[in-house]
């Protein structure tokens, strides 16, 4: 009787799913699995975007921020919950979930980036290469850059290097160094790397097309006559160069970007 009554249940749904699919789907458009997670910060709120550190899982306090783990959230559609932690709540990884987010850095279109901001636990608009969170299912307006709001995000904490305009410096480097995240030193790796190349290949262009000017500038006071052929090697040896500087400079933009 038990089994009859479940399954008359679950064709009943079915059914209703049928007939009003729109109704039933759209009281709750978050859809995602959450874990026990213990978090330190005891103002949490629902929404707030998390990061692991060494001292636990704490609200996010920096943009971009390497080390994020996931959103905390009250009403995720599964929670695997740990019984034997009644501290722990539920923080989603994947899915869709809404987060607290600002305009601190531009207002939101749907199918933007959303990273961390320095607003505890809040997320902006993503504008840089860096560590997001996921990507924008809804707008978000507000002229109020420390006002906050949920909208609905597709989580999928990634790095992202689509942006073709990378601001980075070197305090942003060095503090990249210190931070104990492996991806965030491979990105700082990938960043002296680079700059390693397009020095080296400046260098060894300069170098080398200083030496072969100075042989030129030596040959044609020996030999005058032969001025057309030494001139000649002197533009080829140009051409080399720069064909060298080139090359360099496209190894370390493609080590950037890929």
């Amino acid at each position: 009787m038990k089994y009859t009554a479940l399954v008359v249940f679950i064709f009943f749904r079915l059914f209703l799913s049928f007939l009003f699919p729109a109704s039933i789907y759209a009281q709750n458009k978050s859809v995602s699995t959450a874990v026990s997670i213990q978090i330190e910060d005891e103002s949490v709120k629902d929404g707030n975007i998390i990061t692991s550190t060494p001292k636990g899982y704490v609200l996010t306090t920096k943009s971009y921020d390497s080390n994020m783990y996931g959103v905390y959230t009250q009403s995720p559609s599964i929670f695997l919950q740990n019984t034997d932690d009644p501290k722990a709540k539920p923080v989603t990884t994947s899915g869709k979930a809404y987060v607290l987010v600002s305009s601190i850095n531009g207002n939101i279109k749907k199918n933007d980036l959303i990273t961390t901001s320095t607003t505890p636990g809040v997320g902006q608009k993503a504008s840089d290469n860096g560590m997001v969170l996921g990507t924008a299912l809804q707008d978000y307006n507000s002229s109020d850059k420390k006002a906050t709001g949920k909208i609905l995000i597709a989580i999928n904490p990634h790095f992202n290097s689509t942006f073709s305009g990378t601001r980075t410096n070197l305090v942003e480097i060095l503090n990249n160094v210190a931070d104990p995240s492996m991806l965030t030193q491979l990105t700082t790796l990938r960043y002296i790397t680079a700059a390693l190349i397009a020095v080296i290949a400046f260098g060894i262009g300069f170098v080398y097309f200083g030496r072969v000017s100075a042989r030129g500038v030596e040959a044609l006071g020996r030999n005058p006559l032969a001025s057309r052929i030494i001139q000649f090697n002197l533009v080829l040896n140009l051409i080399l160069m720069i064909a060298v500087i080139l090359v360099g400079l496209t190894i370390g933009y493609l080590i950037l970007v890929l």
